[in-house]
């Protein structure tokens, strides 16, 4: 979970950025690469798959003071990689195939939604960032989101 004081101050930077009706507005160019950020340290915190496919070694070998004999399943445990602050900023990673599709659909997305609407959660109620853990994180609360419409054509 990122810290409280980063969440506000995000939340902030996210609503003076997208607080302007044209999408684009030079500032609102220069402010992507900071909503990339917040998107991938998000992903990062929360991945939607914790365990990643199972791997298979193909020859006998040791990792972490372990026999892992040839032929073995391995399943890696993300998110607890990238949660171990010794590891995650100096991981070598195979990446998906589709990982900068991915990304650009994500910003793409994300970027419209935030310029269409305000948002807001329910009266009296507080974001809960729990997750259940299993092959796929769901949340343990469910976010409730209330969109209103910015923009006068929608």
């Amino acid at each position: 979970m990122l810290h409280p004081e980063v969440m506000k101050k995000t939340q902030e930077e996210l609503t003076r950025v997208v607080g302007n009706d044209n999408p684009v507005e030079e500032h609102l160019i220069h402010k992507l690469p900071y909503l990339q950020a917040v998107a991938k340290e998000t992903l990062r915190l929360h991945p939607s798959a914790p365990l990643l496919l199972p791997r298979c070694p193909a020859q006998t070998c040791t990792a972490g003071g372990y026999t892992i004999p040839k032929g073995a399943k391995l399943f890696l445990n993300a998110r607890a990689m990238h949660r171990d602050p010794q590891l995650w900023e100096n991981l070598y990673w195979r990446i998906c195939a589709g990982l900068h599709l991915g990304e650009r659909m994500l910003m793409y997305t994300l970027a419209s939604l935030l310029h269409m609407f305000h948002w807001e959660v329910p009266i009296g109620q507080k974001p809960d960032t729990t997750e259940k853990f299993g092959i796929v994180l769901e949340k343990s609360t469910p976010l409730i989101a209330i969109p209103t419409p910015r923009l006068n054509n929608l």
